[in-house]
C-alpha cells in the first residue's frame, strides 16, 4: 500500500500547487521572467529530480555525509544573518543567482538526519526503539545541544515558526526513542511557566501577530488583516468552492503572501471544503506512509528518520492551515509541498525521496 503512496501523494500536491498559483497570479503574470508560476515549475522539476536520485541511492551512505551537511547548514545560518537579504522584519535569505536560498529549511532536514543517526547509535534495540529507556542526560539533554546553536540562530533572523517547528521535531524524535514521558512533560512544563519571559523578546510584529490572534479586530488594517482575509478566502470557498480562475482574494491582491504561507486560503476559496477533504487525505497519505515505513523498517535510522520526516509534515501541515483559519498565530510556515518556495520545496523532496529510499530497503 505505501509503495506507491508518497510520490503519488506529492505529485497531485505539486499539480494542485501549480494550479493555485496559476490562478493566483491570472491575469496577471503568468509566463513572464519573474512569474512564480513558472519558478515554482523549475523547482518542481528540481526537486522531482532530487526525489528520485535520492530514493535510489542506498540512504545508509548518506550517513558519512551527516554532519558534514548539518555544519554547512549551520553555518549558511550564521552566514545569513551576518550577509542575508532582509524581507518583512526578518533576514532569512541568501541571494543564489536567480533565486533566494533559505537555510532554514535545510536545518530541519539536517537535525532529522543527526537525531536519527543519534538515536539510532545511542541504547536502542536492533529492532524496535522502545527496548530500553534512555537517561535523561543522554535521551533528552545531549541530543538538546545538537539543536541548540541553530536554533538560536533561527530565532535571532528571527523566524518563530521553524524554530517552533524545530522544537516539535525534537520533542516527538526524543518520545519516540523511548526517553521516559515524564521528562518530556517537565520540559513542556518548564517551557510554559518561562514563556512570558520571551514576550520582551519579541519583534513588534511579532507581539503584534500573537494579539491578533486573541482578537483579530485589534488591527484589522494592520497587523490583523492578513488573517481577516485569509478567512474571508477559506470561508466564501463553503462546501464546492467558486471553481479555478474565479477567486477574488488573490486575483484582486486582497490576501497578502496568498502564493507563499497563505496558498491555503486561495486553495480553499477555489475548491471548497471537499477540496480542502482532498488535500488533506493527500496529506495524511504521506504521513501515514512515514509511519508504516517507520514501523516495518528493520534498521534504527530508517525508523527514526521516516518517524522525523512523518512529523515535521504533520506539524507544518497543521500548523499552516491553523494560521490560515485564524486558530493559531501567524508564524511564517510554508504549506509543505504547496507553497512557492524552493528551497522548503526541494527540502521535502529530499527527504520523501530518503523515506522512499528506506520504503524499498525494508
Amino acid at each position: 500500500m505505501t509503495k506507491y503512496a508518497i510520490p503519488a501523494a506529492a505529485f497531485l500536491i505539486v499539480c494542485l500547487s501549480l494550479a493555485t498559483l496559476y490562478s493566483d497570479i491570472y491575469p496577471r503574470n503568468v509566463f513572464g521572467e519573474s512569474s512564480v508560476f513558472l519558478r515554482q515549475l523549475i523547482w518542481i522539476v528540481m526537486g522531482g529530480a532530487a526525489f528520485f536520485a535520492f530514493s535510489r541511492i542506498y540512504y545508509r551512505r548518506l550517513l558519512n555525509f551527516i554532519y558534514p551537511f548539518y555544519s554547512l547548514a549551520v553555518f549558511l545560518l550564521a552566514w545569513v544573518l551576518a550577509f542575508g537579504g532582509a524581507r518583512l522584519g526578518a533576514q532569512r535569505w541568501i541571494k543564489v543567482w536567480w533565486f533566494n536560498l533559505q537555510p532554514s529549511e535545510f536545518v530541519k532536514l539536517a537535525i532529522i538526519l543527526v537525531l536519527s543517526h543519534y538515536f539510532s547509535r545511542k541504547g536502542l534495540g536492533e529492532i524496535r526503539l522502545d527496548i530500553r529507556r534512555l537517561s535523561f542526560f543522554r535521551g533528552m539533554l545531549l541530543p538538546f545541544l545538537i539543536i541548540a546553536l541553530p536554533f538560536g540562530l533561527i530565532l535571532k533572523q528571527p523566524d518563530l515558526g521553524t524554530g517552533l517547528l524545530l522544537m516539535l521535531i525534537f520533542l516527538s524524535m526524543v518520545y519516540f526513542s523511548g526517553v521516559k514521558l515524564r521528562y518530556i512533560i517537565s520540559i513542556l512544563a518548564l517551557g510554559a511557566i518561562i514563556s512570558p519571559v520571551f514576550w520582551h523578546f519579541l519583534k513588534d510584529y511579532q507581539r503584534d501577530r500573537l494579539l491578533v490572534f486573541l482578537n483579530p479586530d485589534f488591527d484589522p488594517l494592520g497587523a490583523g488583516y492578513t488573517i481577516i482575509q485569509s478567512r474571508i478566502a477559506v470561508g466564501s470557498g463553503r462546501l464546492f468552492g467558486k471553481g479555478w480562475l474565479s477567486g477574488t482574494q488573490g486575483q484582486l491582491n486582497f490576501l497578502p503572501e496568498s502564493h507563499t504561507d497563505f496558498i491555503f486560503g486561495i486553495f480553499s476559496e477555489e475548491t471548497g471544503f471537499l477540496g480542502f477533504l482532498f488535500l488533506l487525505g493527500l496529506y495524511l497519505s504521506i504521513i501515514y506512509s512515514c509511519f508504516k515505513i517507520s514501523e516495518k523498517s528493520d534498521d534504527n535510522f530508517g525508523k527514526m528518520f521516516s518517524l522525523g520526516v512523518g512529523t515535521m509534515l504533520a506539524f507544518q501541515m497543521y500548523i499552516n492551515i491553523s494560521m490560515a483559519i485564524g486558530l493559531s498565530p501567524v508564524v511564517g510556515l510554508p504549506l509543505p509541498l504547496m507553497s512557492y518556495g524552493g528551497s522548503s520545496l526541494l527540502v521535502t523532496f529530499i527527504s520523501l525521496g530518503i523515506v522512499q529510499n528506506i520504503n524499498r530497503r525494508g
